[in-house]
């Protein structure tokens, strides 16, 4: 899953490197063993403090713009990165699709300048902060020029992150029908894909998902 994530990452335009923000715990050693063997970069930090992991891969990265992606989202749409990406550019300190819901959720994309983000570790002190990563800029988003991304439809109550064993399952379906495996295709034909089929969203439809507000 994560090789599927970051090979989605190469196919953006906008993003330069690919850097694998994970921990220092001896449990995450087969996740550096894979970023390695896919080539790309490793930072390894905090297992608790997930903000002051991203911003020290930050640095290490000598980045100028943080594109933050999860590991369990192995549809993610490169043109959607780059939509992201390219709404930061817009004047904003972070852009993202993840609070005004309408991309199926497994699409999502955070992105914000280096220093915003060092900003964010300087200041961010609650649990969810520490945990959750940007999780600051909701709680005080009066401080922080925010841009969120809209889809041209709402397609949110599609659900493509895997958290349990019935969003692994959906997963593997959809790679099986659209071929994902060997072809990377736009977002949007496998949502047509999946409303001619309703019985594929229906497998995971009752899973809920935490908020951001949640902690452990």
């Amino acid at each position: 899953m994560l090789a599927r994530v970051v090979a989605r990452l190469r196919a953006s335009t906008t993003v330069d490197d690919v850097v694998v923000a994970t921990t220092s715990a001896e449990s995450d050693d087969a996740v550096v063993r894979e970023a390695e063997r896919i080539g790309a970069g490793v930072f390894r930090g905090s297992e608790t403090d997930v903000l002051a992991r991203y911003a020290g891969a930050a640095i290490a990265a000598r980045a100028d713009v943080v594109v933050r992606v999860t590991s369990d989202c192995p549809l993610l749409d490169p043109m959607v990165v780059d939509r992201v990406v390219t709404t930061l550019g817009t004047g904003a300190d972070y852009a993202s699709n993840t609070h005004a819901r309408s991309y199926p959720r497994g699409l999502d994309v955070e992105a914000l300048h280096a220093d915003v983000l060092a900003r964010i570790h300087r200041m961010g002190r609650s649990p969810s902060a520490r945990e959750h990563v940007t999780a600051y800029v909701m709680e005080r988003s009066a401080l922080f020029a925010v841009r969120q991304v809209h889809a041209e439809r709402d397609d949110s109550d599609l659900r493509w992150t895997v958290d349990t064993e019935e969003d692994l399952a959906l997963v593997r379906a959809l790679y099986a029908r659209c071929e994902l495996a060997t072809t990377i295709r736009p977002y949007q034909a496998v949502v047509a894909m999946v409303r001619t089929a309703p019985e594929l969203a229906a497998m995971n439809a009752h899973v809920a998902q935490k908020s951001w507000h949640h902690v452990g």
